[in-house]
């Protein structure tokens, strides 16, 4: 069986995914939830920001992950086992070191700031960034932690990647799973999704320090190796396409449920407790369902190009790499303004992407 080289379809939903980030980092300027504070937080929260965040949270970063692990099923295809990792370190561990000494620390001092702590300016504070690791000292690596995921999860998976990156037939699929084709397949996936959140979310809550933060790491793991059998065992996707419409009414409900629960306060306590871990399995189906859904729609431009794609391709990762520097740094001077919540985020929003593609032009490409 014949493959393509390059999925725009995927390369669609990366686009989308890098270019949420900048809404989604500037709406957490005026959240307060369960999920944290950001650096930079507004005196007035907004609910309508906050439901954004909810919704966006649900299916973001696993797209993310699932989107890496289609990445390498193609890396694969085109590299030898030793070009595969040296690109792998070439592409997460370089940027994951330089962007700790370069991109957190200027966000930590902002937050210092912005909390009223006396800590000098920039440079008498740098070398307190590395005097113990957060909550007990300053030193943490911010939105950089998916590279760290990502590499481990790379390096984790990398001998069944191996084991399984030749072509399969659809009676290899079959096999594997035990299981005919179809939508009962795709539903079964959920299933490792949803015990993961039912029974590691009550006490891994998220934070993503990798050592102790095991709902995560092995929520995005299987994510990563979803997005990687599906590039294999094409007929994942022959099912997705039948499906389609049903998937996407599901995971719609699905999420007016979830945004309703919140809305209302009925989320149950986080326990380990019958309601809250079946309120945490249905968020893994839910999630699961969005990430099929977007999948589902993107289909149809999987062989469609464009300038915008072509330009996406190059900027997304120094976007990913310099948004949230800017924001913080941003929504540090636009925060104090007497301006109304709506035209604060679109200012951020705006000012943080210009500044991020302005970046990109002027120093990353060079």
């Amino acid at each position: 069986m014949t493959h393509q080289l390059r999925s725009h379809d995927l390369d669609w939903l990366r686009l989308l995914a890098i270019v949420l980030l900048i809404p989604f980092h500037s709406a957490a300027v005026f959240y307060e939830g369960e999920l944290g504070s950001f650096y930079v937080v507004n005196a007035q929260r907004s609910a309508g920001l906050g439901m954004f965040i909810q919704f966006v949270h649900q299916w973001h970063m696993p797209l993310f992950f699932f989107l890496a692990g289609a990445a390498s099923w193609y890396s694969l295809q085109a590299r030898s086992q030793g070009e595969y990792l040296r690109q792998r370190l070439r592409r997460l561990l370089l940027p994951l070191l330089i962007g700790i000494l370069v991109l957190v620390p200027p966000q930590v001092y902002i937050h210092e700031l912005q909390d009223g702590r006396e800590i000098g300016n920039f440079l008498q504070f740098y070398p307190l960034f590395f005097d113990g690791i957060r909550p007990l000292g300053h030193f943490e690596w911010a939105h950089l932690w998916f590279l760290a995921y990502l590499l481990v999860i790379s390096i984790a998976c990398f001998p069944v990647m191996l084991r399984l990156r030749g072509d399969s037939t659809a009676s290899d699929s079959i096999s594997f799973f035990s299981m005919p084709p179809g939508l009962g397949s795709l539903i079964m996936l959920a299933v490792p999704l949803m015990a993961v959140e039912a029974l590691l979310r009550p006490h891994w809550i998220g934070f993503q320090n990798l050592y102790d933060d095991w709902a995560n790491l092995l929520l995005y793991l299987l994510y990563f190796f979803y997005g990687f059998l599906f590039c294999r065992d094409t007929w994942l996707w022959s099912a997705l396409d039948q499906h389609r419409w049903l998937i996407c009414a599901t995971a719609g409900l699905g999420m007016v449920l979830l945004l309703t629960l919140g809305i209302t306060h009925m989320v149950p306590e986080r326990a380990y407790s019958a309601p809250y871990m079946a309120y945490q399995a249905f968020r893994g189906f839910n999630s699961w369902c969005w990430v099929l859904a977007l999948l589902a729609l993107a289909r149809p431009y999987r062989s469609y190009s464009h300038p915008i794609l072509s330009y996406g391709n190059q900027a997304a990762f120094s976007v990913y790499l310099l948004h949230q520097p800017v924001i913080v740094i941003v929504a540090f001077f636009v925060v104090p303004l007497s301006l109304a919540i709506p035209a604060k985020f679109v200012l951020i929003s705006l000012a943080s992407l210009l500044g991020s593609l302005g970046l990109h032009q002027g120093l990353m490409r060079r």
